[in-house]
């Protein structure tokens, strides 16, 4: 455990380093508070790579998972975008290669494909859409004259987009094991504890889970609603970094973790000294291959036409 002058000595670094790198801190809402405290930006994984795309930095120091830092190379290619711990991967991410969609499509020749975020570039580069927990039922919806639609990988986001949007979905089995963690037990129990709490959980989470919230909340709209709920009290259903977050926006509000087991160990890879080390050596770089990246940047295009 760093004391607090060892932490703010190597946030001054960080600070100096990062002036003289020409280089931005872009940071996942489920990174560690000491992460989350050194970064110019905070979001979910698009969220980031659009503010990557927004910035003049030479240098995106992306404090999230791989998946994360593709997409920012795939929107941002001209940027050098490196990772503080290359090592931190998505495991749902991994669930699903580049030839497993090519064999869905080869099942289902008509269908739409809708891939989300959460995925390799080289799956991306598969899909006719890509979404967000955000707008995956703006997707399916848009996608009315389509007699199929293939959902992947996660089959939870896929569930609830399938029940909002009233379509059948082909979906991929994947799953966030973090999220998939969070039992309706645990909902049960912070009811009983905070009665007037409401609950927002996050859709990659288990349905029944999801039928014991208040919201259905994206981590970008789980910080937009705990600002303007008038409520004092809130459950929150996703990986635990958030917590830290919403503390810090809403000081005068009670915040409690569905369960403490919802901890993403890849999201806590990242660290001060990482950052410092990343910024010091610049790298571990991250590039999508340009064939990879133009077709990626399709999905991810088609998306934010419809939203």
């Amino acid at each position: 455990m760093k004391t607090i002058k060892e932490l703010r000595d190597l946030e001054v670094k960080i600070r100096e380093l990062k002036k003289k790198r020409n280089a931005v801190i872009l940071a996942h809402n489920y990174q560690l508070p000491e992460v989350q405290d050194v970064a110019d930006f905070h979001g979910d994984s698009l969220e980031l790579s659009r503010r990557a795309a927004k910035t003049d930095a030479e240098v995106i120091v992306f404090c999230g998972v791989y998946f994360m830092a593709e997409t920012a190379s795939i929107i941002c290619p001209e940027r050098k975008i490196i990772m503080p711990d290359i090592n931190a991967g998505c495991p749902m991410a991994n669930m699903i290669k580049a030839e497993d969609v090519r064999r869905l499509k080869g099942e289902h020749p008509e269908a739409a494909v809708i891939g989300y975020v959460n995925t390799s570039a080289e799956v991306k580069a598969e899909l006719d859409y890509c979404c967000t927990s955000t707008n995956a039922v703006a997707v399916v919806n848009a996608l009315k004259d389509k007699k199929e639609i293939i959902f992947i990988p996660d089959k939870y986001l896929a569930d609830y987009a399938s029940r909002r949007a009233g379509r059948k979905l082909i979906a991929w089995k994947g799953f966030c094991p973090t999220h998939a963690k969070i039992l309706p037990e645990d909902i049960k129990r912070e009811k009983k504890f905070h009665p007037k709490a409401k609950v927002v959980a996050h859709p990659e989470c288990l349905p029944e889970v999801l039928a014991l919230s208040d919201e259905v909340l994206s981590t970008s709209l789980m910080c937009k609603f705990a600002k303007e709920t008038p409520a004092k009290e809130i459950i929150v259903a996703t990986e635990v970094g958030l917590i830290y977050r919403l503390k810090k926006d809403n000081p005068t509000k009670e915040f409690y973790p569905a369960t403490e087991a919802a901890v993403c160990p890849n999201m806590k890879r990242t660290t001060q000294e990482k950052i410092l080390w990343a910024l010091e050596e610049l790298k571990e770089e991250v590039r999508v291959s340009p064939e990879i990246r133009v077709r990626a940047k399709q999905a991810i295009d088609r998306m934010l036409e419809i939203i």
